[in-house]
């Protein structure tokens, strides 16, 4: 090859598979198989487990095991003191203030008392700062999450009667038997991610889009504002969950809506107000601003000292925290019988909870330089779930504006998580008693304002609708799905619609024909450029999808409508004629002269022979016939058989990544279709892999070689332009460089 300006020059032979593989030797490769990779992947699992129980392995392994089980090791010894401990512990602050208003605030979604968020805020991060890959990640309660274990407390421990048939909720108040459910359930999600971790299956949080995501969480954030509506309304009904629980929620909010606390209103109200309004400033001015204004503990500090000095509970009905959580309790281990009953949710809560923190951290990892683990990540959060919830906390993971705080008051590590989680220490032991008279619908309200960032993701459907009408309905099915049946079975209808999306793109691809754009060795579709050169009696057919058992019907019917005519119909109708001219010559009706078959005497016999069907799909036989049959030609005694205006088809697999059998077998019964009415058939840009498949299941016979496939597509438009030279000639029809020279080589 030799540059040219603008222009390259490529001087080389026209080659077929065949020629190519002759003057080009392949490096013979032994390809690891599942059984390989599964037999590699436990020997490491046990080598592992070995090198642990018995201490027999080497420096450098027990090095590389140490920092992968514990990536605090790598970061640490590279901690810039000077450049990033200040902005780290303004961060912790800043962020830890926040931790406690939302650890609140998600208690209430997950139908707990106000005080058990706290422990979400400081067990998991504490166990995070050891095991996460992360360093911005800020964890503890999310507000999906917390709803998701919220319908299975009121599930197993309704509101208004009894609870659910378990030992284990003898003896305890309401209360005690819901923080029983919160934990049980976290120790099991916990479990199912350790797991998932362990078999190094993080790579299952590909199977969630990002557009599935956002249907998701936008049902989730309804849902979540629609269960704040009694708080902030200063409402009492039960909780509901189960499939139509927002339907009946809302039911319940206008059937007590009379009964509005009116203080609970004006607090939420303004709440709301001024919060919305300062956060707008620190996006807007966020640039100028050392750090965020921290509306969300001023507001609450102000609501605080207002409530008790005004002693809102007595005065106005309105209903408040009450009682913290005073220091830490001793651990507890979960409930087998509550593990049984909410294993199935705690599945995806696993996934949710994962899946959410994943995606938060790849986005600050990329922007910040440095690499996360997925399997490590599931790990991490598999181990703090499972310790936190040993301490009565409830499901963790992280919460986007909270790490959003976390990275832009300046954290670079997960210091700053660690002090947080001591500013939640701090408000645990010592100064918790202060939150008690902070009213209920105050926690309400923050909880919707933190919501805008994902009911704001409706402004997602018009940019979908016009650029991809399939993700549309994969959003919308979720959303629906999840708002009207519940978080854990709209997940899994959406990831069904989403798979069934996938298997409809495969299975119904846009097929094209291609043409050559004047001037190049570039061929497009036919119907997107003016400037293209077409030989006559030559198809370029093209396949933009793998063919496998669910789409090769589709392909041969596609194909059958861009060749004009289908191949077996016209097979048939020869092999039918054929019969018929035999008959006839025996019979002496028919006699041979120069100018071909002509009729001596029309037909009397209209019988057919028996089982005239049988054979017809069979290669043409010529035999007893003293003259080749010109099918082009009109043809004696009415006898009819389609046209076939092309002589060669070329079908381009440069997107076809797989074949299975079914495709396989379907393929090979079309190809010889085709070479049985005499159009060449030629297969271009075929992966070297598939070729292999081909060579292995027997697909080449008689009638199917190898010299039909070419490395390129124009390779095999110059084979036909030489080999049918009465069809024009490319470097003639076209103002093209190229030429064949001699006969095997061409100059581009």
């Amino acid at each position: 090859m030799q540059p040219f300006g603008r222009h390259y020059v490529v001087v080389r032979p026209l080659f077929s598979e065949d020629s190519f593989a002759e003057q080009h030797e392949r490096i013979n490769r032994n390809r690891k198989t599942l059984r390989h990779h599964l037999k590699d992947y436990f020997t490491s699992l046990s080598k592992l487990c070995l090198y642990c129980l018995h201490c027999s392995c080497d420096t450098n392994r027990a090095k590389n095991a140490a920092l992968s089980l514990l990536p605090i090791i790598g970061w640490m010894k590279n901690y810039n003191i000077k450049e990033w401990l200040l902005g780290d512990i303004v961060s912790g602050i800043s962020t830890g203030l926040v931790a406690v208003l939302q650890g609140l605030a998600f208690s209430l979604l997950a139908s707990l008392p106000p005080g058990y968020g706290l422990y979400t805020a400081f067990f998991p991060a504490i166990i995070y700062f050891f095991l996460g890959t992360s360093r911005h990640l800020s964890v503890g309660a999310f507000p999906i999450l917390s709803l998701m274990v919220g319908a299975v407390v009121t599930r197993l421990v309704p509101d208004d009667g009894p609870p659910a048939n378990i030992t284990g909720f003898e003896g305890l108040s309401m209360e005690q038997q819901r923080v029983l459910v919160a934990s049980s359930v976290t120790f099991v999600m916990g479990a199912f991610q350790l797991i998932m971790g362990l078999l190094q299956v993080g790579f299952i949080v590909m199977y969630l889009s990002e557009t599935l995501v956002s249907g998701f969480t936008t049902a989730a954030a309804v849902h979540i504002l629609v269960s704040q509506l009694r708080f902030v309304l200063g409402l009492d009904f039960p909780g509901i969950n189960g499939p139509l629980a927002i339907v009946y929620t809302l039911e319940n909010v206008f059937n007590e809506i009379t009964n509005t606390n009116v203080a609970d209103l004006v607090t939420s109200i303004v709440i709301m107000a001024l919060v919305l309004i300062v956060k707008e400033i620190n996006d807007r001015f966020k640039s100028k601003l050392p750090v965020p204004i921290p509306i969300e503990v001023i507001m609450t500090v102000i609501a605080c000292g207002i409530s008790y000095a005004f002693n809102f509970e007595k005065r106005f009905n309105v209903v408040v925290v009450g009682e913290m959580v005073d220091g830490y309790e001793s651990p507890t281990a979960p409930n087998l019988e509550v593990i049984k009953e909410s294993a199935v949710e705690a599945f995806p809560m696993a996934i949710v909870g994962f899946a959410v923190a994943f995606s938060v951290a790849k986005i600050y990892s990329v922007k910040h330089d440095y690499t996360i683990d997925g399997n490590q990540e599931l790990l991490a959060f598999g181990v703090s779930n499972m310790f936190g919830a040993s301490f009565r906390s409830f499901a963790a993971s992280t919460a986007l504006s909270r790490t959003a705080i976390q990275e832009s008051t300046g954290g670079k590590t997960q210091i700053a998580g660690v002090l947080s989680a001591m500013m939640v220490l701090i408000v645990i032991v010592a100064v918790g008693f202060l939150l008690e008279p902070l009213p209920r619908s105050v926690l309400g309200a923050l909880v919707i304002v933190n919501l805008k960032g994902m009911l704001m993701q409706f402004r997602e459907l018009p940019f979908l609708w016009k650029n991809d009408r399939t993700d549309f309905v994969t959003w919308v099915v979720t959303f629906l799905a999840s708002l009207f049946l519940g978080l854990d079975l709209g997940l899994a209808v959406g990831l069904g619609a989403e798979l069934f999306t996938v298997v409809c793109r495969t299975q119904f691809p846009r097929c094209s024909l291609l043409a050559n754009i004047t001037g190049t060795d570039i061929y497009r579709d036919r119907k997107d450029y003016s400037s293209i050169y077409e030989p006559d009696g030559v198809k370029i057919f093209k396949i933009p999808s793998p063919i496998f058992f669910a789409n090769i019907d589709f392909f041969r019917d596609k194909l059958v409508q861009a060749v004009g005519f289908s191949p077996l119909k016209v097979l048939k109708k020869r092999n039918k004629a054929l019969r018929k001219i035999r008959k006839m010559l025996r019979n002496g009706e028919l006699e041979v002269s120069d100018r071909g078959l002509k009729v001596r005497e029309p037909s009397t016999d209209t019988s057919e022979d028996n089982n005239s069907m049988e054979g017809l799909d069979q290669p043409i036989d010529f035999s007893g016939i003293p003259i080749q049959v010109n099918w082009n030609t009109e043809l004696p005694a009415n006898i009819s058989v389609p046209p076939v205006n092309i002589h060669s088809l070329v079908l381009d697999f440069s997107a076809v990544s797989f074949l299975d059998i079914s495709a396989l077998k379907g393929l090979k019964a079309t190809l010889k279709e085709f070479l049985r009415i005499e159009v060449d058939v030629y297969i271009v840009s075929c992966d070297v892999y598939i070729m292999e498949k081909l060579h292995q299941c027997s697909f080449f016979d008689d009638e199917i070689k190898t010299s039909i496939f070419y490395p390129t597509l124009h390779d095999a438009m110059l084979h036909i332009l030489e080999t049918h030279p009465d069809h024009g000639e490319l470097e003639k029809d076209i103002d093209l460089n190229y030429e064949v020279i001699q006969r095997d080589s061409i100059t581009v």
